[in-house]
């Protein structure tokens, strides 16, 4: 799955536009790397997000086929650091 649709299902970005502008500034690392929104996500990796005047870092538990619901989209992943 893209980094910018796994970070909208996810819930950790709200909605997909805001998730690809800021890959696009590089404000988003997968496994440490900068990534861009097409980046392929799987299991296993760590997603950080750096904000203004925070970083979270997330790992991702497991992908999503089809879209899942608000209840569900806290169990795709687990704070590492925030």
């Amino acid at each position: 799955m893209r980094l910018d649709k796994f970070l909208k299902v996810s819930r950790l970005i709200k909605r997909r536009t805001v998730a690809n502008e800021v890959s696009d500034t590089g404000r988003v690392f997968v496994n440490g790397n900068p990534a861009k929104p097409a980046k392929q996500v799987k299991a296993g990796d760590i997603i950080t997000i750096e904000y203004a005047n925070r970083k979270v870092s997330a790992r991702v538990l497991k992908v999503p086929e089809t879209n899942i619901s608000v209840q569900e989209a806290s169990s795709l992943y687990e704070y590492i650091d925030f």
